[in-house]
This record gives structure tokens, C-alpha cells and sequence, in this order.
């Protein structure tokens, strides 16, 4: 057990580290940083997708069987961050932003950004507690989701008027909710058997909604023939780690 709260603790303080990658919208121009969105977006879907599919899905299916009830907190999963995205973009108000009448939109932004961590802690401490290999292979999806995540996070906090070296240190501390997730999971699981039974399949819903509701959508913007190439080859290339590390377990 303090093995797995080693690997967790250094795992989702890997993941808060990520949160200073925002920097680069400030060093690049923006059609080199579109190209690495691109990248990353891609590589993200099929990371996440790899995940579900190689790792968290057999997984479950090892620890209880596939059922009702594992499809039933699939779907739940599924519902909670589409759920979850509506909340953290929700607009009641639809007057234009002025000076006398601004839209907090760095709040809104660093509180769904660290709901967000929060819920990327509560998976890597989950996925930790039913093995070694899940929890790396969880906590490297997450990673790689995180990468443009925060980069936009960081953009948002620029356009919002914030200074960048303040917009880095609010982006780290919605980072650092992610271990509050991680450790509040772990210590969920000593006073209640193995909390993993529900929290995987949760997972494996919450991942298939980012990639296929979030991220895909994304990268349908783009049209070109050549990019929308790199983009399958990319997506594939990320399922392709995940099947590597199958092969390193």
C-alpha cells in the first residue's frame, strides 16, 4: 500500500508540474503553437482511447466481470463530465463584455480547470490502487490530455488581463487539486473496500467522453487533406503507446 501511495503522489505531482507548460503561448507564434495543439489533440484522443480500451476495460472486466451494473457507471461516467461541461460553461448572462459589465472569465475558467485536476487526481489514485501498470498507462493519458489543456487554460488567464507570471502560479494551484483528488481516494480506500470497482468504470466513460465529445470534435475544425492526415497518424500513434506499455508490464 505505501508503494501505491508513492507512485500516486509522484504521479499527479508530474501531472501539477505540466500546468507550467502554458508558457509556450507566450514563446511561439501562433501558427507554430497550432501546429503542436494539433499534435497534442490528436495524440490525446488516441491516448485516452488506447487507455479505455487496452488497459482500463480489461482491467474491469479481470476484477468483476463486464455487467449491468460496470456499464451502468460507464454511462455514469459518460453523463458526470458532460455534466461537469456544462456547468463549467455555463452562460445565464449574454450582454457583451465591457468594463462595466465583464465576464469573470479567469474565475470560471481556473475553477472548471481545477474541477478538472481534482477529478485527473481521483483517477490516477484509482487506477493506482488496482495495479502498477493501469496507473501509469492512466496517469500518462492524463498527461498527455493536460498538454494543451493547460496551454489554453494559460491563454485564457492572458486574455483575461492576468499577468503571466501569475497566470503560471494560478494554473499551478489548480494543478495541485489534483493531488487532493489522488489523496482523498486513497484514503477513501482504507475506510471502504475497494472504491476501483466503480471509480474505473467512471473513468472509462469520463475518457471516452473527452476524446470522442471533446477532442475529436476539435480536430474536425481542420479541413486539409496533409493535416487531417497527421491527425489519424497522430491518434493512432497515441493508441500505439498505450498498446506499448502492455507489452512492458
Amino acid at each position: 500500500m505505501n508503494e501505491v501511495w508513492v507512485y500516486t503522489t509522484v504521479s499527479v505531482a508530474i501531472v501539477s508540474l505540466f500546468s507550467f507548460i502554458g508558457i509556450l503561448a507566450l514563446f511561439l507564434s501562433r501558427a507554430k503553437l497550432k501546429n503542436i495543439l494539433l499534435f497534442f489533440v490528436s495524440f490525446a484522443a488516441g491516448a485516452l482511447l488506447g487507455d479505455v480500451f487496452f488497459h482500463i476495460l480489461p482491467e474491469i472486466v479481470e476484477e468483476v466481470g463486464f455487467n449491468y451494473q460496470v456499464s451502468s457507471f460507464i454511462l455514469g461516467g459518460i453523463l458526470l463530465f458532460f455534466i461537469l461541461e456544462k456547468v463549467i460553461h455555463w452562460r445565464h448572462c449574454h450582454e457583451p463584455t465591457s468594463e462595466s459589465h465583464p465576464h469573470h472569465l479567469a474565475t470560471l475558467n481556473l475553477i472548471g480547470d481545477g474541477l478538472h485536476n481534482f477529478f485527473d487526481g481521483l483517477i490516477i489514485g484509482g487506477s493506482y490502487l488496482v495495479s502498477l501498470p493501469l496507473g501509469i498507462a492512466t496517469t500518462l493519458a492524463v498527461i498527455f490530455h493536460e498538454i494543451p489543456q493547460e496551454i489554453g487554460d494559460f491563454s485564457v488567464l492572458l486574455y483575461a488581463g492576468i499577468r503571466p507570471k501569475r497566470a503560471l502560479f494560478y494554473n499551478f494551484l489548480s494543478g495541485l487539486l489534483a493531488l487532493v483528488g489522488a489523496l482523498l481516494i486513497l484514503i477513501f480506500n482504507q475506510q471502504f473496500s475497494q472504491p476501483e470497482i466503480w471509480l474505473l468504470p467512471i473513468t472509462g466513460g469520463g475518457f471516452l467522453y473527452i476524446a470522442v465529445a471533446d477532442l475529436i470534435p476539435e480536430l474536425h475544425r481542420e479541413v486539409l487533406p496533409r493535416r487531417s492526415l497527421l491527425q489519424l497518424f497522430c491518434i493512432i500513434l497515441g493508441m500505439g503507446v498505450m498498446v506499448w506499455l502492455l507489452f512492458i508490464e
